[in-house]
């Protein structure tokens, strides 16, 4: 039916999900496969969380939408917890990711004009190749993924793109009228590529330097996945901006945000950016419980513990399998010498559910909430697989 009535953007796993719970879900013919995708991050509390529906529900009953003409009283504590969370002053909660990075970039350029003083018209935001920050003409129009960006010009000016793990290229980007440096942590759709030991740091320093904003695309980085809160810590890094979103709804709904400083989001007055939906009372009554759960610490600390495991495990697999296993925490970019894509098919039929990118590369990324013997029989699984 989807394959005649809906347009076909995506290339799924022939595979129709009914039920889930936890890491598991269930299709329509009662068989149970372990989910070791979370939707690229955002089911990281896992399917079914029964503190995060229990938070929806009661919402439910009282109000959810009213729009930003009102407030609400789940508006003031979500912005006050998130914010508190990560450090800063203010949050701008939107909906998608890609409206999070767009806000980002927005602010960015506003802050670049009315408070560092770049001539207007002249403002301009560095980005890294294999960048994936979604899907909207502004975004995919400093893509370097032709999948993403080929047929959708022309395409939106006001950006440089660099090597990703280049120091010396970001430096020679940056000029007076740079005002925002755009970076994932981890690459996720360019195969989960980490980059260098001090990189991180060295655009933190740079930007410093040069009176430039580091934006900080945390979307399917952050709230847990790596072993810490967010990915840049492994660095011991602070960026001027947040940009978050996927696990921040729990995977009940869209919810996402953009997290910063007084003097960063200051700049935005009544009527300059906004959204119907962006910070409604269901979003902010979830987003609330998913802060709360990721301030003890628990989550991040599964990450850590599992994630050391599952890269153990991965790097014990055969060498003329595997070429290269990259990631952090409950996070795996699985770089095989074959095509990745009937590699996800076999693990399918074998009761695990994948996904490949970027051609030879397996994605691991199961909900936090995992068992670790449910993440042995998984990886036992991919070497059957990997084996054909």
């Amino acid at each position: 039916m989807s394959e005649r009535h809906s347009a076909h953007n995506y290339h799924p796993l022939p595979i129709v999900i009914a039920e889930a719970e936890g890491a598991w879900v269930t299709d329509v013919e009662g068989r149970r496969y372990l989910d070791m995708l979370a939707a690229y991050s955002a089911v990281n509390f896992g399917h079914h969380n029964p503190r995060l529906l229990e938070a929806a529900r009661r919402q439910l009953d009282r109000v959810t939408l009213v729009s930003r003409a009102f407030d609400h009283d789940q508006f003031g504590p979500f912005t006050a917890e998130l914010a508190a969370l990560c450090g800063k002053d203010m949050v701008l909660p939107m909906n998608s990711g890609a409206e999070a990075v767009e806000t980002a970039l927005k602010t960015a350029r506003k802050w670049g004009y009315e408070v560092k003083g770049v001539p207007a018209g002249r403002a301009n935001i560095i980005t890294f190749e294999g960048n994936f920050h979604g899907r909207t003409t502004t975004i995919v129009s400093f893509s370097t993924d032709p999948d993403a960006k080929d047929s959708y010009g022309p395409y939106t000016p006001g950006f440089r793109t660099v090597p990703y793990g280049d120091v010396q290229a970001l430096r020679d980007a940056m000029d007076d009228d740079t005002v925002g440096v755009l970076i994932e942590p981890i690459q996720g759709e360019a195969g989960v590529n980490v980059p260098p030991s001090g990189f991180l740091t060295a655009v933190r320093e740079l930007c410093a330097e040069r009176g430039v904003l580091m934006l900080a695309d945390e979307i399917q980085s952050g709230l847990g996945r790596t072993g810490t809160t967010f990915a840049v810590e492994h660095e011991g890094v602070v960026p001027d901006v947040y940009i978050l979103g996927k696990a921040l709804g729990g995977g009940i709904m869209p919810v996402s945000a953009v997290v910063a400083d007084r003097e960063i989001l200051g700049v935005f007055k009544p009527g300059q950016h906004g959204s119907t939906f962006g910070g409604n009372p269901l979003a902010c009554a979830i987003g609330r419980e998913v802060v709360a759960m990721l301030r003890t610490g628990e989550f991040q600390e599964r990450s850590r513990t599992l994630g050391e495991h599952l890269h153990r495990r991965l790097g014990d697999l055969p060498s003329d399998l595997v070429r290269q296993v990259r990631g952090r925490g409950l996070w795996a970019g699985v770089e095989l010498h074959q095509k990745a894509r009937p590699v996800s098919e076999r693990l399918m039929e074998l009761g695990v559910l994948a996904k490949e990118t970027q051609d030879t590369t397996i994605r691991l990324a199961p909900p936090l909430v995992i068992d670790k013997a449910d993440l042995d029989w998984a990886l036992d699984r991919l070497e059957i697989a990997l084996k054909g």
